[in-house]
């Protein structure tokens, strides 16, 4: 018998942006009213104490919120409709478990992870910490898919990658060869997180809309980005084959106009028929 409401297992992921400042705009309203079972978050940017009750510890939901130790910045959060049997904060990495960019939960018979990964910028130090990142952290994806395997278990980590994988993931493709979210060696190791001999993942969503431009994720608040759809598709569903090949239906939440969004990206939503 599957032990999520309706035979389903329903997860949303984004980045908002800030939630103190995407609570006064229409997050909570979104989170009263959606039917997701999971919600990963990004970029909380905010100590659990400093949000309002209705965002940060919702009724209905269980919370558990990683903070960056550098105060306003980064911070992932999970949202679960059930109580996960196992928490954990960070990958096991000297340098990035307090930096507010991994956090997951177990539940029954899946894993779920909220990833924030660095967003860099060519030529400095930035970029430098993004690589390290990648580094440790395609390890920590090889480990967790084979000990999830051996417990009988999925894996989906959810999140804001910060690269555009293929030229379908962003609409300015020809513009962005040499900045950082659309570098070649980015990519490169996005085919390697995704390559069944090494990582052993699937993007979802790519997989369920393999032949279309985006579906993009985020737009820039300058220009009219939004309004021409002028985007990029950053924030990924990866999953391990046995959950990706469940995946029914993904898509992305995005706001009918530019007025009524509450974040520069939109919830990414993928429903699993367990």
């Amino acid at each position: 018998m599957c032990r999520y409401r309706a035979g389903v297992l329903t997860v949303t992921s984004v980045n908002v942006n800030g939630l103190r400042a995407a609570a006064k705009k229409g997050f909570v309203e979104w989170l009263a009213g959606t039917e997701a079972d999971v919600v990963c978050l990004q970029e909380v940017r905010a100590e659990p104490h400093q949000l309002p009750q209705e965002a940060g510890q919702p009724e209905g939901w269980h919370v558990v919120h990683a903070p960056a130790a550098a105060k306003g910045r980064a911070g992932v959060s999970l949202y679960t409709r059930r109580e996960p049997d196992r928490v954990r904060v960070g990958f096991g990495s000297a340098e990035f478990d307090g930096s507010g960019r991994y956090v997951e939960a177990e539940l029954p018979g899946v894993t779920v992870a909220s990833l924030y990964l660095p967003s860099g910028e060519v030529g400095t130090e930035r970029q430098d910490e993004k690589v390290r990142f990648m580094d440790e952290f395609l390890a920590h994806l090889k480990e967790l898919r084979e000990r999830s395997a051996a417990d009988g278990r999925e894996v989906l980590v959810c999140g804001d990658w910060n690269i555009a994988h293929q030229r379908a993931d962003l609409k300015n493709w020809r513009a962005n060869g040499k900045n950082s979210g659309f570098l070649p060696e980015e990519r490169e190791w996005l085919d390697r997180v995704l390559a069944m001999d090494e990582g052993g993942y699937v993007d979802v969503v790519r997989s369920l809309h393999p032949d279309v431009e985006g579906p993009y994720t985020w737009w820039s608040y300058r220009g009219r980005a939004f309004d021409n759809d002028s985007g990029w598709r950053i924030d990924y569903h990866v999953s391990t084959p046995g959950l990706a090949g469940k995946a029914v239906k993904g898509f992305v939440e995005r706001a009918a106009t530019h007025a009524e969004r509450w974040s520069d990206h939109a919830p990414v939503t993928v429903v699993y028929d367990l």
